[in-house]
C-alpha cells in the first residue's frame, strides 16, 4: 500500500510541475470569475469538479491546484486517444477507432485485478512451501 501512496504522491508532484502558474484574473468585485477560471483549459472547469465531488464524500474540498491537474490530465489524455485515432489508414474516424485507442485505459481495472489475484496465488504457493519447510524439519532433523 505504501507504495501505491508513493505513486500516487509521484503522479501529483508531476501533474504539480506541469501546471502553469497563472495570475488570476480578478473581476470588479474582486472574486473569479467562471470564465477566468477556465482560461488557459481545454476543458470548463466547472462539469470536472462536479464530476469529481460526485465521486467524493460530502466532507472533502477540492485545493484548485488539483481540479487544474485534473483539466491538464484530461487534455493529456484527450490528446494521447486523438493520436491513436489519427493513427487510422481512414478518412472517417469511427466509433471503433475510438474503442480501440481508449483500450488501455479501460484495461485497468483488469489489470489490477489480476495483480492481486497473481500475487494472492504467490501467497499460496509460499504457505505451500513454507509447510513443506516444516514437514521437512520436523522428519529429518528430529533426533
Amino acid at each position: 500500500m505504501a507504495k501505491k501512496d508513493k505513486k500516487v504522491e509521484e503522479e501529483v508532484k508531476a501533474v504539480e510541475e506541469e501546471v502553469p502558474e497563472q495570475e488570476e484574473i480578478v473581476s470588479e468585485e474582486g472574486e473569479l470569475t467562471e470564465e477566468d477560471e477556465d482560461a488557459g483549459f481545454a476543458f470548463p472547469m466547472a462539469p470536472i469538479v462536479r464530476m469529481m465531488k460526485s465521486e467524493m464524500d460530502n466532507d472533502k474540498m477540492i485545493r484548485r491546484k488539483v481540479k487544474e491537474g485534473m483539466n491538464i490530465w484530461l487534455e493529456s489524455l484527450c490528446k494521447k486517444v486523438a493520436r491513436t485515432m489519427n493513427q487510422s489508414d481512414y478518412t472517417m474516424v469511427e466509433i471503433d477507432d475510438f474503442k480501440t485507442a481508449i483500450e488501455p485505459y479501460e484495461m485497468i481495472d483488469d489489470v489490477e485485478k489480476e495483480r492481486e489475484r497473481i500475487v494472492a496465488t504467490m501467497e499460496k504457493i509460499k504457505q505451500d512451501c513454507d509447510s513443506l519447510i516444516m514437514d521437512v524439519n520436523r522428519k529429518f532433523l528430529s533426533p
